[in-house]
């Protein structure tokens, strides 16, 4: 009987581990389908094939704080700032020169008063720091601006080239697009735009930047559709230089 008994218990402990490892494979193959959409959710196409996130690419730091409204008091500052002074000068017709010079005349004057009537109040005359603009800064600025316009005519010169039909054709439009746009407003107010956008558009594009993303690869997929019937059809067809030629044999 005591054999029988053993044996019973034996048998239910083996029963009991089947059903264990049953379930563990079971729970752990959910598991894994349950990791699989996070895993092609990490894998989905970035904006531009960005791959860090927006604050990260728009350089950290304090900068991209402000950018992104991190430091809503100094965001709002700035915006504020800027367009008061958009519209001092658009709607209000007020000149930079007539700006400047009048803010210098009204400094000038304050601290002239202050300085004399300090004696007479027995206050502390204003103290003016010796601002020295260190020279090393203005040659890395100077080197910067040699490098991005040496860039620039580098740039220029391979797309005249005529190595790149598509670049030719992209920037050909985006210049077109440029000027049309540059004749609806006056340049102070084309440069408060582009501002305003830079102060907007990236923080709702962090957040709803997968809805954002989805549409883009969308646009894109079909703007490369469209882009390769068009060279088929009439890019090829176009005759290239002597240059090109060269290049290809």
């Amino acid at each position: 009987m005591m054999a029988e008994v053993d044996h019973k218990s034996m048998a239910e402990r083996i029963t009991e581990k089947i059903h264990e490892y049953k379930g563990s494979s079971s729970s752990s193959s959910s598991d894994s389908e349950g990791e699989r959409p996070s895993a092609r959710g990490s894998r989905k196409k970035r904006l531009f094939g960005r791959r860090e996130s927006v604050h990260n690419v728009l350089g950290g730091g304090k900068s991209a704080d402000i950018i992104l409204w991190r430091n809503k008091q100094m965001s709002g500052s700035i915006v504020a700032g800027v367009t008061v002074i958009w519209l001092l000068f658009e709607w209000m017709g007020y000149h930079l020169l007539s700006f400047i010079c009048n803010a210098l005349i009204l400094m000038l004057a304050v601290l002239f008063i202050w300085s004399n009537a300090a004696s007479f109040v027995n206050r502390s005359p204003p103290s003016f720091p010796e601002v020295i603009l260190p020279e090393d800064l203005f040659l890395t600025v100077a080197h910067s601006v040699r490098r991005e316009i040496n860039e620039a005519f580098i740039t220029f010169r391979y797309i005249a080239s005529g190595n790149d039909l598509k670049t030719f054709m992209m920037t050909i439009g985006g210049l077109w697009v440029v000027s049309v746009i540059g004749s609806w407003f006056s340049f102070l107010t084309l440069c408060y735009i582009v501002f305003v956008a830079m102060y907007t558009l990236p923080v709702l594009y962090e957040k709803y930047e997968d809805h954002v993303d989805t549409v883009a690869e969308k646009a894109m997929v079909q703007i490369n559709k469209h882009y390769k019937v068009l060279d088929a059809k009439v890019l090829q067809k176009i005759p290239r230089g002597p240059f090109v030629d060269k290049k290809q044999h």
